[in-house]
């Protein structure tokens, strides 16, 4: 049997008891985890569509390691040429080893690429634990090779967790080493 991913063995060993002393859980099926992770992307407003949408899934197929699906336009918008069932984006729902190993990709290799970057927004919690994280380039991921870069593709990475409250995932994110802008640093 293959190791464990780092970052799932990270949880087991030090964010479960340090998120059942902080917050007094009884029981360790009550620490809040990560359930899984999607990455969106959309390309409706490109040009050329198609070709669009087969960099982007070529790009997420390299970034996730899994063949991402087709998404359609729900409704027909005249002003923007698009009809209802034509495909716009593309989209993966990662779970289990995939998962881990993105997250630890995204955390420590990709986010600190990100040119002046000084961290990430504590606002883009749903209210229900999740996390939406946009990226506006594909080129922060190592795996991406510049060179052959056609178009620039951003995208939202959607972080779902078993998290009742926006404070408790926010906490599991933090024990992750998850890069959240300090809000109260004063500017230099």
């Amino acid at each position: 049997m293959e190791n464990p991913p780092a970052l799932l063995t990270e949880y087991v060993q030090k964010v479960v008891p340090a998120l059942k002393e902080k917050h007094g859980y009884k029981n360790i099926h009550q620490v809040p985890r990560v359930a899984k992770v999607v990455v969106n992307t959309s390309v409706g407003s490109a040009s050329d569509v198609k070709a669009a949408l087969e960099d982007a899934k070529n790009d997420l197929t390299t970034i996730t390691g899994q063949k991402p699906m087709e998404t359609r336009a729900k409704e027909s918008i005249s002003n923007f040429k698009l009809r209802t069932g034509q495909p716009i984006g593309a989209k993966v729902t990662l779970r289990g080893r995939r998962m881990y190993e993105f997250l630890e990709r995204l955390i420590r290799m990709a986010l600190p690429r990100i040119r002046d970057f000084r961290g990430v927004s504590t606002r883009a919690f749903d209210g229900n634990g999740n996390y939406t994280l946009g990226v506006k380039d594909q080129s922060i991921f190592p795996e991406i090779e510049l060179d052959k870069i056609k178009r620039n593709i951003g995208f939202d990475i959607t972080i779902v967790t078993t998290a009742n409250t926006d404070a408790e995932a926010k906490a599991l994110l933090n024990e992750f080493g998850f890069p959240f802008a300090d809000r109260h640093r004063k500017a230099a």
